[in-house]
């Protein structure tokens, strides 16, 4: 995999180049995040949603109302 410049300036012109297809985009979805739990966190929310009761999401959700009201 190819470093990213460190210069604003070559980075803006290597986005650019690959928006006008003159170079190719050379990091592939599997090198994006390296970190496992970053892989595991995308499906948190899912696998939690799965395991509450709908009196519990009832709940979270009250609670979640309240927050953005209070402001």
């Amino acid at each position: 995999m190819a470093k990213r410049p460190r210069d604003p300036i070559q980075l803006a012109k290597q986005v650019f180049d690959i928006a006008i297809g003159e170079a190719d985009d050379t990091v592939s979805e599997s090198k994006r995040h390296p970190s496992p739990k970053r892989a595991g966190g995308l499906k948190g929310g899912k696998a939690r949603a799965k395991q509450l009761t709908p009196e519990q999401r009832i709940d979270i959700a009250r609670i979640a109302a309240k927050a953005r009201w209070k402001k």
